[in-house]
């Protein structure tokens, strides 16, 4: 009897070891805050930005989580019709496991939440999945090269590089067929058939992929300007870092090295971007920086977990199918 329930208890930490990795891991992140900062003096510094501009903050990164799903409903509308809210809770609910669970393991949880609410193949998910998560880097490394260009004194042949780069995936998609059919005329069948799932999983025509390109970039765009704001908030000078530090920040988030919940990856991300942006390095400047990095990403945290709660409550008004 007693080896039984040893044998079920096992199965049981096996089955959930991600989740306890990420509660140990939060409640080893917690303490480190304590002994680094004290949540005393981090609150203090919240309540010194001010309660409106926290809330407007908050508000502008929950509706960055409405354009995020608009991006799939318009990427999947037959499937999708009428069931917006539902969608969000599935977008939600992601986006949650994705923050919350290590390496990125939480996008597997997309094509497999798509499969059961929408009856999605998950091949066609997966693959779409890849191509947005593409076309989010491709957006973060526009608005990186934003801060190339001011650096380089608005010089015409950074800002026509940059420009480039911009319009790339317009140009890419506007060559796909040529594309994907040299790749698989060479490729080995098992990346042949890779490529066939990334096709598959591509917007069906040229205006609904200038869509899917077009909300992406105005996501995060809104995203990177509302923490840099935030940033700035909190005391971090010059503005330029608060850019750098909102991109280093969310570049993190989307690599595939991601710790549980973004603890330590984030923060991290935020003053490595900072510190490239023209942070200075030392003295009380880079203590600001240290306390609001943990402060932006406990902003994100919040975020996320708002919107997750949003979404169970409207989803409950969606209708049953």
């Amino acid at each position: 009897m007693n080896s039984r329930k040893d044998a079920s208890r096992e199965r049981g930490i096996l089955r959930n070891r991600m989740v306890i990795l990420a509660v140990a891991v939060m409640a080893g992140y917690a303490a480190f805050i304590e002994w680094a900062f004290g949540w005393a003096v981090l609150f203090r510094e919240f309540a010194a930005v001010g309660y409106m501009p926290l809330s407007l903050a908050l508000a502008a990164l929950v509706g960055t989580y409405f354009i995020r799903c608009w991006r799939i409903h318009d990427y999947f509308p037959a499937e999708t019709s009428g069931r917006f809210l539902l969608l969000f809770r599935v977008t939600q609910v992601h986006n949650l496991l994705n923050i919350m669970l290590p390496l990125r393991t939480g996008e597997t949880s997309f094509p497999l939440l798509m499969r059961s609410e929408f009856g999605m193949p998950l091949a066609r998910a997966t693959a779409a999945l890849l191509v947005m998560r593409l076309l989010d880097l491709h957006a973060l490394f526009a608005a990186a090269g934003i801060g190339i260009v001011i650096g380089a004194g608005y010089r015409p042949p950074a800002a026509a590089l940059w420009f480039t780069f911009l319009l790339s995936p317009v140009a890419f998609y506007a060559m796909k067929r040529p594309v994907f059919a040299f790749l698989s005329d060479r490729l080995p069948e098992k990346l042949r058939r890779l490529v066939d799932e990334v096709d598959r999983g591509m917007p069906v025509d040229m205006l609904a992929f200038v869509r899917a390109w077009m909300v992406t970039v105005a996501n995060w765009g809104i995203k990177v300007v509302v923490l840099a704001w935030a940033l700035a908030l909190m005391g971090v000078e010059p503005f330029a870092a608060c850019f750098g530090g909102a991109l280093g920040g969310e570049l993190s988030s989307v690599l595939p090295v991601h710790a549980p919940g973004g603890v330590g990856t984030y923060p991290a991300g935020i003053v490595a971007g900072a510190l490239s942006f023209g942070a200075p390095a030392k003295g009380e400047a880079f203590a600001i920086l240290g306390r609001a990095s943990v402060n932006a990403h406990l902003l994100i945290l919040v975020s996320a977990l708002a919107g997750t709660g949003l979404a169970l409550l409207l989803s409950r008004r969606s209708p049953k199918t």
